[in-house]
């Protein structure tokens, strides 16, 4: 029986102070939202007015539809009015709210979710309106439907027998008609919801820079070689191109600019095709003109692409990404970063030239809700998995308003994204990248290695919660966390980080029961810009640099909007701490937290920015993450609902993986 009291995680999160005013403190609730659910997760949120002392809180418990007894889920995060403000890029404002997710749920299963809304100084109207009881069904895995039409395609030169019927060319089976030269765009579709092309074994590339109406020589378009698909599928009956089981089939682009372009095809589905030399392998929307919706791609493989999938679309939503490997064209031998007079020095030094040609950008870029990206292997790229930052979201403007989109334009948010269970390595900037990204953002049991500029990017959020939970850093010389422009909401929970962490521009931010150990990438261990008193830390394990001036810094600075036309004001040396013991007196943070060492794992090494070392790419299975019995992390956390009810000890322990439970599974499932 857990022996810990557990600390309520709404009080932790609410605070004294708001960020913006209001005559009422007692709270009021209004419209309740359902956000797009995923495979595993719901997220929600509740407008409310009022509450201008921040004391109203939301209690969540959830239940499979049909169980009698309900479990706790996290409280919602209260949001208010905290701003993000970048010049002409973002002028936004949080609403009056709550937003909040239900996490690791199973697929395709019905949950009933009960919200509970409380204030010491009175909930309004009637007292049914404070408790809200909702039935949501997580989202299945998307599959071949049973029953459509299935085309066998071949590649050119194939000798064996056939099944029919049968084609030359994935154009040729998807079209009724097919060809290069001037009738390439002739084609309309053949393909119906439901419907399976079965792509047979070899290497399908073609010559699309000659002008020929024969499609042994280009069966793609003219000029451009890329596959335009323009079905519809839909969520139950996707289109699909699969391998037929025969042996490795490889697209190659031979050096194109984009391969397939799905901007009009909603619900289309690849699986277990290898994309190869390509600039984008699958284009699938872009900003204010055109995308895709439910785009699938499950045990792929991405060779040698600049991207792997990108839509900036907003429209573009409930994308599956899974079980897929992504190799950019980056340097595979050397880390190294794309700016820096640190990473200047490693100019001409074998080859290498800086700054580094961006030979390969983001292996998954993408805009919208309701997103998946879960079991991928990335690597070589410059960034690895992305949300587009966008700007100010449909619907508001940075310089004109609104500064939160109005309601119309909410199915154009993106909210309800998942990363997980990704393995990230070798980037020159970030590993993730949720930048613009809004409310409901989960990224969980990642392994972010060999990530030269900050592998947890929210430069900025766009309002919260952005939970990073469970996720392995390691080797990240320039630092763990990048938070620009007031990046509000972002919460992070139980992850284990071996370098620096420095939040340097945030609001409404929430730090408990992480691992942070230095990699001398800086003096301070832990560095907190934030616009809001309500930001808050605890239980966490650090280690802090010996020898370091300043270890801990907590910064306090209400947003001032900026005069136009002034200068910036010079920023006065933040003041710092030597010790935990002076900054928790201080600061009134991290009172339950300590101090650890690398001791604390079975096998982790302690990386510093040695010049001489400082490039060597890192492999995760050399390393082992978990924590030695007995050691300083072991139960010192704080329970948090929903994130780590099965603790074995008297209290959760510190970082991404609790003893005694199986590592989590990082990467393809295959």
């Amino acid at each position: 029986m857990h022996r810990l009291a557990t600390l309520c995680l709404a009080f932790l999160l609410g605070g004294a102070g708001s960020a913006q005013q209001s005559a009422a403190t007692g709270v009021t609730p209004g419209e309740f939202i359902v956000d797009p659910p995923t495979l595993i997760n719901l997220g929600f949120e509740w407008l409310i007015d009022g509450d201008a002392n921040r004391n109203a809180k939301v209690d969540v418990s959830y239940r499979k539809a049909g169980n009698s007894a309900w479990t706790t889920g996290m409280p919602l995060l209260r949001l208010q009015g905290e701003r993000v403000t970048q010049p002409n890029v973002f002028a936004l404002v949080s609403p009056n709210m709550f937003a909040g997710s239900i996490l690791d749920l199973e697929p395709d299963t019905a949950y009933e979710a009960r919200f509970v809304l409380s204030d010491p100084d009175g909930v309004s109207g009637p007292a049914a309106n404070a408790t809200k009881t909702v039935t949501v069904r997580t989202r299945p895995e998307p599959k071949p439907a049973v029953g459509g039409k299935t085309y066998h395609v071949y590649p050119v030169g194939h000798t064996g027998p056939k099944t029919e019927p049968a084609f030359t060319g994935i154009m040729c089976a998807y079209n009724y008609y097919c060809g290069a030269g001037d009738t390439a765009p002739g084609g309309r579709p053949r393909v119906k919801p439901g419907d399976t092309i079965l792509v047979h074994a070899g290497t399908y590339a073609y010559r699309y820079e000659q002008y020929a109406n024969q499609t042994t020589i280009n069966a793609t378009t003219t000029f451009e070689g890329t596959y335009y698909l323009t079905a519809d599928g839909t969520a139950e009956k996707p289109i699909v191109i699969k391998a037929a089981g025969d042996g490795e089939v490889i697209i190659d682009g031979r050096g194109n600019f984009n391969l397939f372009n799905v901007k009009a095809a909603d619900y289309n589905y690849f699986e277990d095709i290898t994309f190869r030399n390509t600039g984008i392998a699958i284009w699938a929307g872009t900003q204010f003109i055109a995308g895709s919706k439910g785009l699938t791609v499950k045990h792929c493989k991405f060779d040698q692409v600049g991207m792997g999938v990108f839509s900036n679309y907003s429209g573009s939503s409930n994308f599956y990404i899974a079980d897929s490997r992504f190799l950019g064209r980056n340097d595979p031998k050397h880390l190294t970063g794309w700016n820096g007079a640190f990473w200047e020095q490693f100019n001409g030094v074998e080859g290498q030239a800086f700054p580094p040609i961006m030979a390969s950008y983001t292996a998954i870029r993408l805009y919208g809700p309701g997103h998946v990206v879960a079991h991928n292997y990335v690597a070589d790229f410059h960034d690895g998995i992305d949300t587009e930052m966008y700007g100010m979201p449909d619907g508001s403007h940075a310089n004109e308003g609104p500064a939160y989109p109005p309601r119309e334009y909410w199915d154009r948010r993106p909210v309800s994204i998942d990363i997980y269970n990704n393995y990230i390595t070798n980037a020159h900037d970030n590993s993730i990248e949720m930048d613009g990204s809004m409310h409901n953002i989960r990224i969980m049991r990642n392994v972010l290695i060999n990530s030269a500029s900050h592998p947890m990017s929210t430069q900025p959020s766009a309002g919260g919660p952005i939970y990073w939970i469970r996720n392995i850093v390691y080797h990240a010389p320039g630092g763990s966390t990048r938070m620009t422009a007031g990046s509000p909401g972002v919460l992070f929970y139980h992850n284990t980080v071996t370098t620096e962490t420095s939040a340097g521009s945030s609001a409404n931010s929430h730090w408990r029961n992480n691992l942070m150990l230095g990699q001398d990438t800086a003096p301070a261990i832990f560095s907190v810009n934030t616009s809001t008193s309500y930001s808050s830390s605890d239980y966490n394990g650090f280690r802090p640099n010996p020898g370091a001036a300043a270890s801990f810094r907590w910064i306090v600075a209400p947003f001032a909007p900026p005069t136009p036309g002034a200068a910036p004001a010079a920023a006065a040396a933040p003041p710092g701490f030597a010790t935990l013991a002076e900054y928790a007196k201080a600061t009134r943070q991290d009172l339950n937290s300590i101090t650890l060492d690398y001791d604390v794992f079975v096998k982790v090494p302690k990386l510093d920015r040695d010049p001489k070392n400082v490039q060597r790419l890192y492999d995760f299975k050399d390393l082992d993450f978990q924590l030695r019995p007995g050691s300083a992390a072991i139960d010192r956390g704080v329970a948090l609902a929903n994130v780590n009810d099965r603790f074995a000890g008297k209290a959760p322990d510190l970082g991404a993986l609790e003893a005694g439970q199986p590592v989590p599974n990082y990467g393809p499932r295959h």
